[in-house]
């Protein structure tokens, strides 16, 4: 049987890890100076400054990642939610007829 951990070695591995860091960082660094010669035409006075929608995507995910874990800590549940595993286990048997 294969390996099921296989297909991800190569995000393991840290000269990978250190490749994805450096593209993201070059591909971050070539949005903010082609900013620099883009001619944009906004629409309020706010989406005209510099680097504004960089600004905005960062804001919001953020904000996403702070009300997802506020939402974790509300949702969360006991482990003994659903009951403990020997109190009212159903039958084997789907008409309720003990086998």
């Amino acid at each position: 049987m294969a390996d099921p951990k296989k297909e991800f070695d190569w995000f393991d591995k840290p000269a990978s890890r250190k490749l994805l860091w450096w593209v993201l960082w070059i591909s971050c660094g070539i949005t903010v100076v082609a900013e620099l010669f883009i001619h944009r035409h906004p629409h309020f006075e706010i989406d005209g400054w510099f680097n504004f929608y960089s600004i905005l995507g960062f804001v919001g995910c953020t904000t996403m990642i702070l009300i997802a874990k506020g939402l974790g800590v509300y949702l969360k549940r006991s482990e003994d939610y659903y009951g403990e595993p020997d109190e009212d286990t159903p039958s084997n048997d789907i008409d309720g007829n003990a086998s």
